[in-house]
């Protein structure tokens, strides 16, 4: 990772651990790179950086400030629409689960290659809450942990692209995995829990081994099973409204009646 990469995930890491809001000011330039341990150069550079981006604003004499709302949150905006969509026509979530392929494969494989020490025990401890969770029934803090196991995965990638894209999609993904979540565990509860929780394992396996392939093949297998799963629930659900939309007793008996004759 190129030094000035470096230092921006240092300042995005303060930012958050501050929990300041768009329109605060950043702490002066001078007191900044001291609390990051970093020259003023590269700090500077990672603003400039990150003013491009859109994430923080430069003001000549005033200082560096997360940027205003209305920038900061375009991508929410942007997907607020689908939550709608998928509110009134779950079909919609299979063109989510396609996205979540494009994005995460890329993820898994990124993060294999660059996650830190500290990256991988916060995919690990994502996975823990994941599986206590599902272990006490909570399907709803289940589907939550879930997501966020993923978006873990996407920090680790160091790609602020992506993450940003992840993050962005989060309210999505969070609908569509609580959703096909309940799909999935109408009928085979225990034996789709297992699998699932075997391949959510794998993955995570493979990044903290740092096995890039391993990590994409493992992320693709997931979410292929995910989308099969969901596919087959669809369609036998199709099935059962079909078969209540028949009028009472339009359906023909196995046999004739029988009329005594020989």
């Amino acid at each position: 990772m190129r030094l000035v990469d470096h230092v921006v995930e240092k300042l995005l890491a303060l930012v958050q651990a501050r929990s300041l809001q768009p329109g605060q000011r950043l702490p002066a330039e001078r007191a900044l790179a001291a609390e990051l341990g970093v020259s003023r150069s590269s700090l500077r550079e990672a603003i400039q950086k990150l003013v491009s981006q859109g994430v923080l604003s430069a003001r000549q004499g005033d200082g560096t400030y997360l940027q205003s709302t209305a920038r900061a949150d375009w991508l929410q905006e942007a997907v607020a629409p689908l939550v709608n969509l998928l509110d009134t026509d779950p079909g919609y979530r299979f063109d989510v689960i396609e996205t979540r392929h494009a994005l995460e494969t890329a993820t898994a494989e990124l993060a294999a290659q660059r996650a830190t020490a500290e990256d991988k025990d916060r995919i690990r401890r994502a996975f823990d809450v994941m599986i206590e969770h599902q272990q006490s029934g909570h399907t709803e803090l289940a589907a939550r942990s879930d997501a966020q196991f993923h978006l873990a995965i996407a920090e680790a990638s160091h790609n602020l692209v992506l993450k940003q894209l992840m993050h962005g999609l989060f309210s999505v993904v969070l609908s569509t995995v609580t959703r096909n979540r309940e799909d999935m565990f109408r009928f085979s509860a225990p034996e789709t829990l297992r699998r699932l929780s075997a391949e959510h394992q794998a993955v995570m396996l493979a990044i903290v081994e740092g096995d890039a392939p391993r990590a994409r093949t493992s992320m693709v297998e997931h979410l292929e099973h995910v989308r099969q799963t969901i596919q087959r629930e669809a369609e036998d659900h199709a099935r059962r409204e079909r078969l209540l939309r028949l009028p009472p007793g339009s359906v023909a008996p196995l046999l004739p009646p029988d009329t005594g004759s020989s």
